[in-house]
């Protein structure tokens, strides 16, 4: 649920993403919703950012992404972030000679619940679906999502009740988060490190001990790349 300010912020950053490919500044913002100073906006960027709607982007200038839309904002129009691209194509160019692309909330299945603390048993059942921005999802992967339950990776900024976007993969790089089945029949959400022949499954929470277990009783199912969280 987002208040007022939040709602007419996140709707102003759409809004010149769409015409001219890049956020508003700070500066705009204030002005935009009336502010007497930059703190305000701060605060309202952090709210966006931990409800899921943005995400702010590391050694970038104006590096403001939008990840999804309340659903009474995407009714009646396509969520269309635009990108400035230097590659030559035949893409249309919208006003400021930003190339549009059109990226749709895709519907993914959600299998179930995973843990993120001790495994639980693996689920391969659909128990629902979930709309997720297509921007969230790799190109030419196939995704899932899994609601979590548990604590052990909050430090990683993923709590109990988040539904996280799982890519389809069965490998993964030393600090990738995945969904790792154990003994082919325990599902659970950790980061993953390879170590001296072992497989270490690391939680993001100092509460939980790491798990190293021998390579032969762990499979990757997945890597995280989205996250999705309701208020």
């Amino acid at each position: 649920m987002l208040t007022r300010k939040q709602r007419d912020l996140l709707a102003f950053i759409h809004k010149r993403v769409q015409r001219d490919g890049v956020p508003p500044s700070f500066d705009e913002m204030k002005d935009a919703l009336d502010l007497r100073s930059k703190s305000g906006i701060h605060r309202l960027i952090t709210a966006l950012e931990e409800r899921g709607f943005i995400r702010r982007l590391a050694h970038r200038a104006r590096a403001i992404e939008i990840t999804r839309l309340p659903e009474d904002m995407m009714q009646g129009a396509s969520f269309v972030p635009r990108v400035v691209d230097g590659s030559r194509d035949d893409t249309p160019k919208a006003p400021g000679g930003a190339r549009a692309v059109k990226i749709d909330a895709v519907e993914l299945a959600v299998m179930g619940r995973i843990a993120a603390g001790v495994p639980i048993e693996a689920i391969s059942e659909v128990a629902s679906h979930v709309a997720v921005p297509g921007q969230m999802l790799d190109r030419g992967g196939d995704h899932y999502a899994l609601e979590v339950r548990g604590d052990s990776m909050i430090d990683a900024g993923i709590n109990d009740g988040d539904v996280v976007v799982i890519r389809e993969q069965d490998t993964a790089d030393s600090g990738d988060i995945v969904v790792a089945l154990v003994d082919d029949n325990e599902a659970t959400l950790k980061r993953f490190r390879r170590s001296k022949g072992m497989i270490a499954l690391e939680a993001a929470n100092p509460a939980y001990e790491t798990r190293m277990l021998p390579e032969d009783r762990v499979r990757v199912q997945g890597r995280l790349v989205g996250l999705i969280r309701s208020y």
